[in-house]
């Protein structure tokens, strides 16, 4: 199945911290990839895949659940554990419930998490019918391109796969159900205005994490990692970082 022309997976290998980059649903790694690109110009090996099911037709995605995206970014975390002494995982969106299951199921061996508008709810009342729908309607409006900076286009599918969103609410619930598990560090930025993922997800995270740092991005929608705050928050996530890490970075 033919790529869309910027959806490719983006890897660069640099020193002994890692950080693994999980993008969201119907998005594709360019929406993660000017963050990808600023951590490795400050010596962080980076790893940011791209899941089934996406980059390509929003029909191909509707052969796909949420467990093959998680094991794509299993797999690309036992790779950059393999080569690295301290792995991070950050993601957004979806790709951000995709990264607390990780540190829920990785527990130690993941040095510190970052969220950007993290989805992990059911909070939309259109997917609450998903299960049923996906037997009668294969595909709704899109959400992508929620972006308040002029000029910016996130790459990502105008319609919505139900069949595929109609597997979201089992991982919502399993990550819901574990946040306990999350005892890492946690770096969280939540867009004041998101008209895509309600204030629901980070409330919860602020309930059953407490150690969580919770920042408010101001001037972005959201797909904030391309939006008029992403330099904030590639800022703050190499701070949090070079904060959290026993070992140097390749350029410190």
């Amino acid at each position: 199945m033919p790529l869309m022309p910027g959806a490719e997976s983006y890897h660069h290998e640099a020193g002994q911290v890692g950080v693994l980059l999980c993008h969201g649903f119907t998005g594709t790694p360019q929406s993660l990839r000017p963050w990808g690109e600023f951590l490795a110009a400050h010596g962080v090996s980076v790893s940011l895949p791209r899941q089934p099911g996406h980059g390509t037709r929003w029909q191909e995605m509707n052969r796909t659940r949420w467990e093959d995206w998680y094991a794509e970014v299993e797999k690309a975390f036992e790779v950059l554990q393999g080569r690295c002494t301290e792995v991070f995982v950050a993601g957004l969106s979806l790709g951000g419930c995709l990264a607390l299951r990780l540190a829920e199921v990785h527990g130690p061996a993941i040095r510190g998490v970052i969220v950007v508008n993290p989805s992990i709810a059911n909070d939309v009342p259109l997917m609450r019918l998903a299960p049923l729908l996906k037997w009668f309607v294969p595909s709704v409006p899109g959400v992508a391109g929620d972006v308040k900076k002029p000029g910016v286009t996130e790459l990502a599918y105008a319609r919505t796969p139900v069949k595929a969103a109609a597997s979201l609410p089992e991982l919502w619930s399993l990550v819901q159900a574990d946040l306990a598990k999350v005892t890492q560090p946690l770096l969280v930025y939540r867009s004041a205005e998101d008209h895509v993922v309600k204030p629901a997800s980070v409330a919860i995270i602020r309930e059953k994490v407490p150690q969580a740092t919770i920042e408010e991005l101001t001037d972005s929608y959201h797909v904030a990692t391309l939006d008029n705050d992403a330099d904030r928050i590639f800022a703050g996530s190499l701070g949090f970082i070079r904060t959290h890490a026993s070992v140097p970075l390749q350029r410190d």
